[in-house]
């Protein structure tokens, strides 16, 4: 029922416990199953206001006024999600043999990055200009695996491919 009403009902409904801040990694993982990827980037409230009061690590808690630190690894979750959800880089197989890309930039216009990987890096650029994607990705040798772009999929291969 609660996917019925959707992400912003769901992470709105008072009935509901919040979400603690570690927890939410599990909780967009399965909002971004579920088709709500483009939303990522508007449930990062925590995370912006720990940016703008000048933390140098992610807190673990909402309540971050607190005398004691209480800040940890489990808050960190933008930093992977930024590009398993928005750049889409994820693996696709056991060791991460197989890589699925499957983006959700939301408003972004503009975004790229880049994952380390075993056997080298994997990068993804997404970039509109004049009304057209143009999207460069590039797999280190021996890795393969799937781009997903509106709802069509496409086989990716090693090396350097362009998508416009």
């Amino acid at each position: 029922m609660a996917l019925m009403i959707g992400a912003s009902g769901l992470l709105n409904d008072t009935s509901l416990a919040i979400a603690s801040v570690y927890f939410r990694y599990y909780l967009y993982q399965a909002l971004n199953m579920a088709g709500f990827g483009n939303d990522y980037l508007n449930w990062l409230g925590i995370w912006k206001q720990n940016l703008e009061m000048g933390l140098t690590t992610w807190a673990e808690m909402d309540d971050v006024n607190r005398s004691r630190s209480d800040y940890h690894a489990w808050g960190s979750s933008p930093n992977i999600e930024l590009y398993r959800i928005v750049l889409g880089i994820d693996d696709y197989a056991p060791g991460f043999s197989k890589v699925k890309i499957e983006p959700h930039l939301g408003a972004l216009t503009n975004a790229s990055g880049t994952m380390p990987h075993p056997k080298g890096d994997i990068k993804a650029a997404y970039v509109l200009a004049n009304g057209k994607w143009n999207i460069d990705i590039n797999l280190p040798a021996s890795i393969t695996g799937k781009f997903v772009w509106k709802d069509k999929t496409f086989p990716l291969k090693t090396g350097k491919k362009n998508y416009s």
